[in-house]
């Protein structure tokens, strides 16, 4: 799948002190760069402070454009808009072994099984993405964004190397990509004859960007704040507009296999997808889960 052939020259910015191991982390960078064919070039700066939150308040001022850094812990986050977050799979672990329909409207909304294919088409951090995978599913993750896309790579590669996660991040797949050329690129494999073994996905998942106040109850003006990984992807992705989310939707219903489902993620008091009524719905008091059927 190709994207932007602009290349995007992103700083990597660490501490000095820890100058000799990040040499390791940025090999592995430019490997996975390589590999995934991502329009991104790394300039790599190291300064002599440590990276307090009021220093990368200070270098999210001084590049103004994201970047990564590298803490003392070898952590690589992204930074934007003095924002630092990284997708810290392994704070999910509790989450990730006790997944189950009972805990998850997720994957209440999604129906797994071992034998699932599932397109996550808006991947972002990954966080849904391993609960979907909990189940046995194997996952593709489309990311558009080629450094939010690195990040998943590396994140991914990063757990591979701890022995208890090694089964999860095996059904796990990252591709840079926009999801709707993705998704129209295999329409148009599929119109060319089976024999080119396209991938058949029972799900489709959609957890599109929607406007910061979108998590606000209609009726109080009150809701969950925005958390911090959210705060960022709003920095760097736009919301889709009505034609974009009908486009999305129509692709996702021509990409699921029949009896097939599209499930979007909303906010509780968010407007209907595409002013589409979904053929079945889970919600709590936050979120809600949209199902739309291939009935094909």
């Amino acid at each position: 799948m190709s994207h932007t052939t602009d290349v995007t020259y992103v700083p990597v910015v660490h501490s000095v002190a820890v100058s000799a191991e990040v040499v390791l982390i940025v090999q592995k960078l430019h490997q996975l760069i390589e590999a995934s064919d991502l329009s991104l070039t790394l300039q790599v700066t190291a300064v002599d402070k440590k990276l307090s939150q009021k220093m990368r308040q200070q270098l999210s001022d001084q590049y103004q454009t994201p970047l990564f850094i590298i803490d003392d812990k070898l952590q690589l986050s992204l930074l934007t808009h003095q924002i630092s977050v990284a997708p810290d799979w392994k704070s999910l672990q509790r989450r990730v072994v006790s997944a189950g329909r009972k805990s998850e409207l997720l994957l209440q909304a999604c129906k797994l099984t071992d034998k699932s294919q599932v397109l996550d088409a808006t991947a972002g951090f990954g966080h849904d993405s391993l609960i979907l995978a909990s189940t046995g599913a194997q996952v593709t993750l489309l990311e558009r964004n080629p450094l939010m896309a690195l990040l998943l790579m590396y994140e991914q590669q990063l757990m591979s190397q701890q022995a208890n996660w090694q089964k999860l991040m095996a059904r796990l797949k990252v591709i840079c990509a926009d999801s709707a050329q993705f998704m129209e690129t295999l329409s148009f494999a599929r119109q060319k004859g089976p024999a080119l073994n396209t991938s058949a996905y029972d799900v489709v998942y959609l957890d599109p960007m929607f406007p910061e106040n979108s998590y606000e109850n209609m009726a109080t003006g009150k809701g969950a704040k925005v958390g911090k990984h959210m705060q960022a992807l709003h920095h760097i992705a736009q919301p889709p507009d009505l034609e974009e989310e009908q486009k999305l939707l129509n692709l996702a219903l021509n990409t699921v296999v029949p009896g097939g489902r599209v499930v979007v993620k909303r906010p509780a008091s968010a407007p209907l997808f595409a002013q589409s009524s979904p053929d079945e719905s889970w919600h709590n008091d936050v979120l809600r889960f949209d199902a739309y059927f291939n009935l094909v």
